[in-house]
């Protein structure tokens, strides 16, 4: 359970960790091309959903890593998991039904919190 959990974890949070980052430090105009619901979100959001992709990576990870509270792992994946089920429903109210990623990213945090139990 323990492998299974870092394969998946470990890969989550890699995409998240670029996927925030980028959130964080680009502009709207380099954001656009990728991310079209930037168009009409505040940057503030945009950057704050980055921040808090970014500390979500780091939460996968870290926390089984040193031992130091390893639920927060547990709480990391559930909250990918909100955060894809909120993703997708605003992808769907803006007419955009490319959801495919959403849902794997969805389907991959749920996957996480059920091996992110050993740790708890």
């Amino acid at each position: 359970m323990k492998t299974a959990y870092w394969i998946i974890a470990g890969l989550l949070a890699l995409f998240y960790l670029y996927g925030g980052g980028v959130k964080v430090i680009r502009s709207r105009a380099q954001l656009l091309p990728m991310m079209e619901w930037v168009d009409t979100t505040p940057m503030p959001a945009v950057r704050a959903i980055g921040v808090v992709e970014v500390l979500g990576a780091l939460g996968l990870v870290l926390p089984p890593l040193t031992g130091i509270a390893p639920w927060l792992a547990l709480a990391a994946a559930v909250g990918f998991v909100l955060l894809q089920l909120g993703a997708t429903r605003v992808h769907l109210r803006r007419g955009d039904r490319r959801i495919a990623l959403n849902l794997t990213l969805l389907l991959a945090a749920a996957v996480t919190v059920w091996t992110a139990t050993v740790w708890v």
